[in-house]
């Protein structure tokens, strides 16, 4: 195998990981969980908890799995008392309800304490425990797990290499990646170098079916089952796609206790690159062969767009996800490189606009609403139409690509910033 696919592989096994519960809070359960297992597991007396703003902002409305409460308190505490450090974003997978009365406990107790800190990280949390007479560090910064530095009673006890203190929007850098490059690999990359990614099928079409199953957040994906069922909306690719996605996001904000295969530390966006692409194989009866080699595109895509510009920020990146699953979709009809390249224009032109307000179950709306665009700049891509130097979008795909990069990166700081504080008035 080619070095630079090794590399693609490696990018995406490193962010393309199985995450139960929304990655914000779960990152201050995991640092929690950690501290804990420092301390021998001892319950602790005090926890303080401090987290970057937009780690703080997706963690206001979003319900932590198994325990029915939100908030980075009931995370940290309930991380603390039984969470599984080794499992990393599924530390909280084996929880049950004494450990959320005993973390509540803490809570009432006034024991567990949340604040923001001024930092340029946008991922960021310090975690610090006291039992009896020792107090433990644990310090999370630039990924959702990455682990930077802990101390023991002032003392560092591990501090990771500067190589190491790398944030997820760094992944890409110094290796040779383009949309063009992505689709060669998705189209010529042996079945058994990629067939790993299949996994991202199994789990998301599981919390898909749990959202529909059962009543999570706004039932969203199970309105719209009511309403195919009972003829109002067509039993189509575009309602069967927007049904299952906002069933899976459902689920997943509402607090179910199934992991999503998420994709650069979104859940979500993990959703939004699967689902299309699962139901869209369904419906045009795709090989698993071809299913797989969608599946990289849309996650590889979606990892390389998002490469340009902060992990957290007031973009939603369910655009670009849904972009790159655009591209994977007209892959899957038949359709030209060319063609897929029009599909991304095309979404990126119609979502761009669509801000991030934190997480909440509401979230689901927007994982609806960029799949729709997805399935429609599709269709209009196999029909040759494409966006084209108007606006933001380029007059080819990595223009497009860069000036979002921008647009983000630059010019939404001060957007991000507003939307926090209002959220914390």
């Amino acid at each position: 195998m080619k070095q630079q696919w090794q590399q693609y592989i490696q990018i995406i096994k490193q962010v393309v990981k199985p995450a139960l519960g929304c990655t914000e809070p779960i990152a201050a359960a995991y640092a929690a969980a950690v501290a804990s297992k420092e301390l021998g597991n001892k319950t602790p007396d005090r926890i303080e908890v401090r987290v970057s703003d937009n780690l703080y902002k997706n963690s206001m409305g979003v319900y932590v799995p198994g325990t029915g409460k939100v908030g980075l308190k009931i995370a940290s505490a309930v991380g603390a008392l039984a969470g599984n450090p080794d499992a990393e974003l599924e530390v909280l997978a084996k929880i049950d309800a004494q450990d959320v009365a005993a973390a509540q406990a803490l809570i009432d107790q006034d024991r567990v304490t949340v604040s923001r800190i001024d930092t340029q990280e946008f991922i960021y949390c310090s975690v610090t425990m006291t039992a009896g007479d020792d107090t433990v560090s644990i310090t999370i910064s630039g990924g959702h797990t990455n682990v930077i530095n802990k101390t023991l009673n002032g003392e560092i006890t591990f501090e990771a290499p500067q190589d190491q203190r790398v944030a997820t929007a760094s992944v890409c850098e110094g290796v040779n990646i383009s949309i063009k490059e992505i689709y060669d690999f998705a189209m010529q990359a042996e079945f058994e170098d990629i067939r790993f990614i299949l996994q991202a099928a199994e789990l998301n079409t599981q919390l898909a079916q749990e959202g529909i199953i059962h009543a999570y957040g706004l039932e969203i994906g199970r309105t719209l089952k009511t309403n195919i069922e009972q003829g109002l909306l067509g039993n189509d690719l575009m309602s069967r796609i927007q049904m299952m996605t906002s069933a899976a996001s459902d689920a997943r904000m509402g607090g179910a206790t199934l992991p999503a295969m998420s994709n650069f530390g979104s859940g979500n966006q993990g959703i939004a690159a699967t689902m299309p692409v699962v139901v869209a194989a369904e419906v045009l009866n795709s090989s698993e062969d071809q299913l797989a080699r969608a599946l990289i595109m849309s996650h590889l895509g979606a990892i390389y767009i998002k490469s340009h510009y902060p992990p957290l920020s007031a973009f939603c990146g369910n655009t670009v996800t849904s972009a790159a699953a655009a591209m994977a979709l007209v892959y899957l009809a038949g359709g030209s490189f060319e063609q897929s390249c029009f599909a991304i224009q095309n979404v990126i032109s119609d979502s761009s606009g669509m801000v991030c307000d934190g997480a909440k179950s509401s979230c689901a709306m927007k994982v609806c609403t960029s799949s729709t665009t997805a399935v429609r700049s599709y269709l209009m891509a196999m029909n040759n139409h494409s966006v084209q130097n108007q606006g933001i979008v380029g007059q080819e795909v990595e223009q497009t690509i860069k000036n979002v990069g921008s647009m983000v990166s630059l010019g939404m700081a001060y957007t991000d910033k507003s939307i926090i504080d209002i959220m914390s008035a």
